[in-house]
């Protein structure tokens, strides 16, 4: 699954599961670009690839915001040649149960989710399409199946998958492939700081009996992202120990 000589965008991905496909691919080969609008997480996860011997840059970024996204491919292009690789993983939540959820908060979800997904799939597709090559890997979540007090997310997790599966057939004949990831329980900042109970409540919920790791999913995507996933297209697939069936 080599991916040397590919530059692949990872967005979101200053920490937690972003900064876990980060890694995969790095060690893969890949010239990464770490996008985030979290500048000091970022530039933190920069330093730690390139100690470690990757090539990487950090470009700040808010994925909803369209002059940001045409900044990040130009730039990322600029710095290290075409863009072979998109990841889709920015994300953010704002749960509350259907009657109390705020306008504003469904708003910020789509805008972040499910726009910015579509911002950077845009750009990637033009320059994809040109090239006749390319590999986008969305990242949705097993919430899409529908979850208590997630309306926004779970809605806009679903949309990315309509967006994979209409890309797909879209840019299939260009030698470009489009799938989407549902990760399940993983284990990042944000799931840590969860309750115990709730925690124990998930985990029991998983028939491998523990929740994932980031790089978990990063082994994935750099699967997808390989020469050798190039017959898997329009793809939805579950990283999550079982949870999801």
């Amino acid at each position: 699954m080599s991916l040397k000589n590919k530059v692949a965008i990872i967005t979101g991905s200053g920490r937690g599961l972003g900064r876990g496909i980060a890694q995969v691919l790095a060690e893969q080969g890949a010239a990464v670009v770490i996008c985030d609008v979290d500048k000091e997480s970022g530039t933190n996860t920069v330093q730690e690839l390139t100690d470690a011997g990757h090539k990487a840059i950090f470009i700040p970024c808010n994925i909803a915001i369209r002059d940001e996204v045409n900044h990040l491919f130009s730039e990322a292009e600029q710095q290290l040649g075409p863009i072979d690789i998109l990841v889709n993983n920015a994300g953010i939540n704002r749960d509350a149960m259907l009657h109390k959820l705020t306008e504003e908060n469904w708003d910020l979800v789509m805008d972040i989710n499910l726009k910015g997904t579509f911002h950077c799939m845009q750009e990637a597709t033009i320059r994809m399409r040109e090239r006749s090559a390319g590999r986008i890997i969305n990242i949705s979540s097993a919430s899409w199946l529908g979850n208590i007090g997630q309306a926004n997310y779970a809605a806009s997790k679903a949309g990315v998958i309509g967006l994979t599966k209409t890309a797909c057939r879209e840019l299939a004949r260009k030698g470009v492939t489009v799938n989407a990831i549902c990760p399940g329980f993983i284990e990042t900042d944000m799931t840590k700081s969860v309750p115990e109970k709730v925690w124990d409540i998930m985990v029991s919920k998983i028939p491998a009996g523990y929740a994932g790791d980031p790089r978990d999913v990063g082994n994935c995507v750099a699967f997808l992202a390989s020469d050798e996933a190039r017959y898997i297209n329009g793809e939805v697939i579950n990283v999550g120990g079982g949870m999801v069936l």
